[in-house]
């Protein structure tokens, strides 16, 4: 990595379409919690939602999952000299565009094996026609061209992956040192700030949260170069890169989609309710009429209709990467628009209700507009039913995603996503022996994203929601 990077000629800066979404998403994000900083209403809940040990591990695992999505959604195109084009063929190719996380993978690009293998294997999964040093050629288990490489002796491999888990724990034990050396610096400046902390915030359960997880990257740093963590697949690929690049799909497919559909759900949710009548019959008719059309179908069919136009268009698409991000943002928007009812039926019913509250009566007879009544004070006492559909439905479009894509009509073919290693992990299963590992991957990072919302949205639930306070 570090004589590529001495050698690059020239580093452009391409993001995507959903790049820049992801980009304005984040910084929304964190306007949004300075805000909360200087509002007490606001930031007590969230104490309450930082109190909790298991809240702060699920928070860090989220935010993992959202950090690594970000590294995959800088996209550069790199361009190497002439002397290193030939030793970087498939990671960096002259031209081609790279995110960071491609660039930090580099080995599992280029290291390609030839089909299947299982976790460190150093043998193929498939016999094959093998020539002995002899000259003669047998039916075996060929020897992987790139796993393993560096071991002397075949037996060599068990100890040598232990040492690097040993060395990789070190190393996060080094690193997690400076880093709490550098919170306790920043935490002397004021001692009264530091005992709340100390009150507040469960530091024991985040450090070793942190520890966990640069033990992990440590370890994926040092074993990449030599070994295939989660195998390969039927055509060679690393399944452990597929999984992490699977991570921006579900990532940009749960926020991207919240993005469409919030506009739709406030907006026509708070209207309803609100104004009654006539405006209240129509929204009711348009949320009921589309609730009525099973979900799959109507998706599928606007998928399918989307194929067939770019299709036709092929010229609107300068590359094969703009090509799959802009049936991925196709994507988020077709979801978008077909699951902003059941937000938009919530929002509803509570502003019939609060629209009766005395404040927002003596609002009205003092003459002040409908828009700024539902602005100040309808939607801030809609606060934590919005953040809790947010977290809920997150989980539940990651997982649609996955479903979509299962049968065919979810992100392009040449995307990663956990729903195409599932779909095409489906022939795999009934092979004999099984070929476990590429489902396994996608199962276990698609279940720890969806349990980690899941478990986040119940922890909003009890902070925000006012019923579960008067209920304690």
């Amino acid at each position: 990595m570090i004589d590529f990077i001495y050698n690059i000629q020239h580093v452009k800066f391409t993001p995507l379409l959903t790049d820049l979404l992801l980009y304005f998403l984040l910084f929304m994000v964190a306007v949004f919690f300075m805000g909360i900083r200087k509002n007490p209403m606001l930031l007590s809940p969230w104490q309450k939602v930082l109190k909790k040990p298991l809240n702060i591990f699920v928070i860090m695992l989220l935010s993992t999952f959202v950090f690594i999505a970000t590294l995959d959604s800088v996209h550069l195109e790199v361009l190497p000299n002439h002397a290193l084009q030939k030793s970087y063929p498939k990671a960096y190719g002259v031209g081609q565009t790279r995110s960071v996380l491609d660039l930090l993978l580099k080995y599992s690009i280029e290291y390609q094996e030839v089909s299947y293998s299982e976790p460190f294997a150093l043998f193929g999964f498939n016999k094959e026609n093998v020539i002995q040093d002899n000259g003669e050629i047998r039916r075996d288990f060929p020897r992987l061209m790139y796993a393993g490489l560096h071991l002397k002796n075949e037996k060599d491999k068990p100890g040598d992956i232990l040492s690097k888990l040993g060395l990789s724990a070190f190393f996060a034990l080094l690193a997690l040192g400076v880093i709490f050396g550098f919170l306790r610096l920043v935490s002397r400046k004021s001692k009264k700030s530091r005992k709340l902390k100390k009150k507040i915030f469960p530091w024991k359960t985040f450090l070793g949260t942190l520890y966990l997880i640069l033990w992990v990257v440590f370890f994926v740093g040092m074993t990449t170069p030599y070994y295939h963590i989660m195998g390969t697949s039927k055509i060679g690929e690393d399944v452990f890169y597929e999984a992490l690049k699977g991570i921006r799909t579900g990532i940009l497919i749960g926020s991207l989609t919240t993005l469409v559909m919030l506009p739709f759900a406030l907006f026509l949710g708070i209207l309803a309710g609100y104004l009654r009548g006539w405006i209240d019959d129509l929204i009711q008719y348009l949320y009921t009429t589309l609730s009525s059309i099973p979900g799959v179908l109507l998706i599928a069919a606007s998928v399918l209709s989307l194929q067939v136009l770019m299709a036709n268009h092929q010229d609107w698409f300068n590359s094969m990467a703009a090509r799959s991000d802009a049936r991925l943002l196709a994507l988020c928007l077709i979801l978008g628009v077909t699951s902003w009812t059941g937000l938009c039926r919530l929002l509803r019913a509570e502003a019939l209700k609060l629209r009766e509250i005395d404040y927002v009566l003596a609002a009205r007879s003092l003459g002040v507009s409908h828009l700024k009544i539902m602005w100040k004070h309808l939607l801030p006492n809609m606060s934590h039913i919005i953040l809790i559909s947010i977290a809920l439905d997150f989980s539940g479009l990651v997982l649609a995603e996955a479903v979509l894509s299962y049968i065919g009509v979810g992100v392009d073919p040449t995307s990663y996503s956990w729903g195409t290693m599932i779909n095409g992990a489906r022939l795999e299963m009934s092979r004999v022996p099984i070929v476990w590992w590429s489902l396994t991957a996608a199962f276990m990072f698609m279940f720890t994203l969806v349990l980690s919302a899941n478990i986040f949205a119940d922890s909003l639930r009890d902070a925000f929601d006012p019923r579960m306070r008067d209920q304690k």
